[in-house]
């Protein structure tokens, strides 16, 4: 494979932050749109998004909060748009995909397991919360199971692939996934080249260690050789670090306020942007080019931006 140009995703917003967290977590339209803008603007040629309610900034997956800002961020950039439909794991599949369905985007992110997805240890010290609903979903994760079984996987597989085109962000939080993948590839759901993001350091997924990841990319290497690129990212602290192993490894990587919202030690990242500039930072100094949007779509084989519903 070789160093090929490095793919740079930026994670906007995501459904697992709440806007009490930080000031700088985009949760309007406006918001959102504007900072998908400015870490396009910074490097990023992907950008992986996720809707909430504008009234409170809890997690939707409703087509017209991802309406709301979708033509705007098209008409702003020429990045590749990546829509969850992972949406939130306290929602049903059927509630994750009505926007990815309406929006029928160049790509989707797809978790490729059923898994714990335990936020609690978010609640920290914090007493002091902005909207009702968070406490209580932070709380709860303790008995939170993001469900995506393989009926599951085959419906987004054939909804959003092979139905309306998309390709995918196959999400692997643990060895297991890679298994799962290969599953798919062996029963010619998926096909080449497969891009996986390698999503570490949530707690009920693979921990961001250095040696986890060596051995998940050795694993990926056996089961699909030339096949495959790979992204990495580590939810919280490991966020950089992990970025830069990835990019001397050859892979890609992605950052963004879904996956952290610091940009050093005790230090809020005031914009998704910021996180770009960073990371794009790190993979230059390591001698690796970053990718433009159009050379991503080339990578992944993507149908183009204006085969999209919106």
């Amino acid at each position: 494979m070789g160093m090929s140009k490095i793919i740079i995703s930026c994670a906007v917003t995501g459904s697992i932050h709440t806007p009490s967290m930080s000031p700088y977590l985009p949760v309007t339209a406006e918001a959102i749109a504007e900072q998908a803008i400015a870490a396009a603007g910074a490097g990023a040629a992907i950008l992986h998004l996720h809707a909430r309610d504008p009234a409170d900034g809890r997690p939707s997956a409703l087509p017209e909060h991802f309406m709301g800002f979708l033509p705007a961020i098209k008409a702003g950039t020429d990045a590749v748009i990546n829509l969850t439909t992972g949406g939130s794991a306290v929602m049903s599949l059927d509630e994750r995909l009505a926007g990815p369905l309406a929006a029928r985007p160049e790509m989707c992110s797809l978790n490729m397991g059923t898994m714990n997805f335990a936020l609690y240890p978010m609640l920290g010290k914090r007493t002091e919360w902005l909207h009702a609903w968070e406490e209580p979903f932070l709380r709860n994760s303790d008995d939170l199971v993001f469900k995506n079984t393989p009926r599951d996987i085959e419906t987004v597989l054939r909804l959003m692939g092979e139905e309306r085109g998309a390709r995918f962000e196959f999400e692997c939080y643990d060895l297991s996934h890679l298994h799962m993948l290969d599953h798919f590839r062996s029963r010619g759901l998926i096909r080449a080249p497969f891009f996986i993001q390698f999503v570490m350091g949530v707690l009920g997924g693979v921990a961001a260690e250095p040696e986890h990841f060596a051995y998940l990319k050795q694993t990926a290497d056996r089961l699909f050789g030339d096949d495959y690129m790979f992204s990495v990212l580590a939810a919280g602290r490991g966020q950089m670090e992990m970025a830069r192993l990835g990019a001397a490894m050859g892979g890609h990587v992605r950052v963004g306020l879904e996956d952290n919202l610091y940009i050093a030690r005790g230090q809020l990242a005031k914009s998704n942007a910021e996180q770009v500039k960073r990371v794009r930072e790190i993979v230059e100094a390591d001698g690796r080019e970053v990718a433009t949007p159009d050379e991503a779509r080339a990578m992944l084989d993507l149908k183009g931006k204006t085969d999209v519903g919106f």
